[in-house]
């Protein structure tokens, strides 16, 4: 598909998507508000990757592909001047409630990841979640360089496409949470290239080997045997984190 045309679907489809959760909140069904802890501990990569961004207070940080905006929020209340873009006009607009609900303050942008509307080094941190498996990565790395003061850093968790058993589940088994675009794939080996091209630091780290079956599984004493293992196995055979279900990708400037 052309990339106009993908990013054109990419839009209307989270559109859609945030116009529901609206609707939720307008119902009071969900609330916009939400404590710091509930949310870095929501999914196992996403404290240890929130911590890879550094010391905060005072940083220009900016929230990638924002979505529902809370990591945005997060960031603001640790400190940082926080500015937050997405492609959909609908997650833009929950970006600004979710900021305005919990008190802090958060500049919202409609834009793209491929051809951002920011100066050059512009943001000493970035964040992103399962953002970089929708874009062109050239494109993106360029722009995410471009914008990186010197000693920056991004950091990006994204689902990862390296286990084929992982692979068959996530097209052909029923479970929850299982929206996606047409065109997104999670990503390989193969994507870091573009980005180990533009950048001279990419280090990856993976999360949930054993852990992914959460997916299905939801007992926590068993959860956290699994978690445990999965740090013990990835520490002593890096290797096995291409079968892991997510990965923690860490780029820096230099």
């Amino acid at each position: 598909m052309h990339g106009t045309d993908r990013q054109h679907s990419e839009q209307l489809f989270h559109d859609r998507q945030a116009a529901g959760r609206a609707e939720s909140f307008d119902t009071g069904a969900c609330t916009l508000r939400f404590d710091t802890d509930s949310f870095l501990d929501h999914e196992t990569w996403m404290r240890p990757a929130f911590e890879l961004l550094g010391e905060l207070r005072g940083k220009r940080a900016l929230d990638y592909g924002c979505g529902h905006a809370m990591a945005a929020v997060t960031m603001a209340r640790a400190g940082a001047n926080v500015t937050a873009f997405d492609l959909s006009p609908g997650y833009v607009n929950e970006a600004r409630q979710r900021a305005s609900a919990n008190g802090v303050n958060v500049e919202c942008v409609v834009a793209s990841g491929e051809e951002l509307p920011f100066a050059d080094a512009s943001f000493d941190c970035v964040w992103g979640n399962a953002i970089l498996h929708h874009l062109d990565l050239t494109k993106a790395a360029r722009e995410l360089k471009r914008i990186l003061a010197p000693g920056g850093v991004a950091v990006f968790c994204e689902p990862w496409g390296g286990n084929p058993l992982l692979g068959f589940a996530r097209r052909w088994l029923p479970y929850s949470d299982k929206e996606r675009t047409p065109d997104e794939l999670p990503l390989t080996r193969r994507d870091l290239f573009p980005l180990r091209a533009i950048f001279p630091s990419v280090e990856v780290r993976g999360f949930q080997l054993l852990g992914m079956v959460r997916r299905v599984w939801k007992s926590p004493r068993v959860l956290k045997r699994l978690d445990s293992a999965d740090a013990w196995l990835l520490r002593r055979f890096p290797a096995l984190k291409n079968w892991c279900r997510y990965m923690v990708i860490v780029l820096r400037t230099g």
